[in-house]
């Protein structure tokens, strides 16, 4: 069984036991969060039910296992002859989520 599940912007699909990233969620760790926007579930007998938007009384149960920061990423402007340089870095931090159970 797997859903497909909307948050932070970003689409997963997930299947219960998976470990997910996403964008940082308010929720303190070890805490449980339920995803309410499903847009897809599909059974192990392969019936698929789709969302128009939302799958109706679906939701994704999971617990948050670390608040966790990503890799850096430096941005570099230049513009040549002109003595405009500017460095900046960005850190995103995200929320590791692990899915306990599709609840249909």
């Amino acid at each position: 069984m797997y859903a497909v599940v909307r948050t932070g912007g970003h689409q997963y699909r997930v299947s219960v036991g998976d470990q997910l990233l996403v964008e940082k969620l308010p929720v303190p760790e070890g805490a449980h969060i339920e995803l309410e926007e499903v847009l897809l579930v599909a059974d192990d007998s392969g019936q698929v039910r789709i969302g128009t938007p939302l799958v109706e009384g679906a939701r994704v149960r999971a617990r948050v296992l670390a608040q966790e920061k990503g890799p850096k990423i430096r941005i570099f402007k230049y513009i040549p002859k002109e003595r405009y340089r500017r460095r900046k870095g960005h850190r995103q931090q995200y929320t590791r989520l692990q899915v306990e159970e599709i609840v249909v």
